[in-house]
């Protein structure tokens, strides 16, 4: 999940990670342990950091919320949760607490949003689904003897994503553009190679309380290295969409990953206070530009995209 803060003064990326429970995770990796809990800082002005902290596979139960906090819903079980010791997520709500690299994380949020999407669902190899897209934060986050509390305390989005390995080029883009009485809008984007040089490309736009799928988009401009993006999307039908999105260049979070075959590892670009603009043109209304320098996340692996879209 990815929060900014509505003070402007940074935002907060957690991470629920679940890896090779049947195999233990990467025992040859320090950073591959099965259960992780992840938390980033990305401060307005200055580098982000991130803390991580691992538990065994033991301690996480396979039939639900035990009385110590430990569990894991059953496959398709709806509420969903995961949960070990203080750190959980529930579909509305979540909490963790982390000691690592001399600093101590703790957060207890809830959040409720509007509107849910599904960018992919390709079967073995995997999904992407955010049932709270224009999410709504509250609750309080500290990192040491500093806190961030409010109700609203941030706005963003809370998504899970599972596959049998990571893919080897993504990017991927979840803008929040706050809006009058509370109302905000979504733009969510997502490409990714597939078997046989194809390329997944969908973009997702929560506008108005109108919902808008992209599967025309066309990248005018890609750069892992300077982290900027630029798309064209188009749906067939008069809706028309321009967005950019930049990282700030300057504090670009660059992120170890282990692969899930515990082959080693690969880097993720990530900044999750990027600056974006987007141009909407629907039909038989006027233009519009929605801005932000706060609700937006991009994230990318890989060089430069390639391949026939699926």
């Amino acid at each position: 999940m990815r929060l900014g803060l509505s003070d402007g003064s940074g935002a907060w990326w957690f991470r629920y990670l679940l890896m090779n429970p049947g195999r233990g995770g990467c025992a040859g990796d320090p950073q591959g342990q099965p259960v992780q809990v992840w938390a980033t800082w990305f401060p307005r002005e200055g580098k982000p950091e991130t803390w991580i902290q691992g538990f065994k596979f033991e301690s996480l139960l396979s039939d639900g919320a035990g009385s110590n906090g430990a569990g894991l819903s059953k496959r398709g079980a709806s509420p969903f949760y995961l949960g070990i010791g203080e750190n959980r997520i529930g579909e509305n709500e979540c909490r963790g607490r982390i000691e690592a690299g001399g600093q101590r994380i703790s957060w207890d949020l809830r959040y409720q949003s509007s509107f849910r999407a599904e960018l992919s669902s390709k079967g073995w190899i995997g999904f992407s689904r955010t049932p709270h897209s224009d999410a709504g934060f509250s609750g309080e986050i500290a990192l040491n003897d500093r806190s961030f509390r409010g109700a609203p305390l941030g706005y963003g989005m809370q998504g899970h994503n599972c596959g049998y390995r990571h893919r080897h080029f993504w990017t991927w883009a979840h803008i929040y553009f706050s809006g009058a009485r509370g109302q905000g809008s979504t733009f969510e984007a997502l490409v990714y190679e597939m078997p046989l040089g194809l390329m997944f490309r969908k973009a997702v736009l929560w506008h108005g309380g109108e919902e808008f799928t992209f599967r025309r988009l066309r990248e005018s401009a890609r750069d892992s290295q300077k982290l900027t993006w630029k798309l064209e999307c188009n749906d067939g039908r008069g809706a028309r969409v321009d967005v950019s999105v930049s990282g700030r260049e300057r504090f670009v979070h660059r992120l170890p990953y282990v692969k899930t075959d515990c082959s080693g590892r690969f880097e993720v670009a990530n900044d999750s206070l990027a600056l974006a603009r987007l141009n909407l043109r629907l039909h038989g209304r006027a233009a519009e530009q929605l801005t932000t320098d706060t609700g937006a996340v991009l994230e990318m692996v890989g060089g430069q995209s390639k391949g026939v879209s699926e």
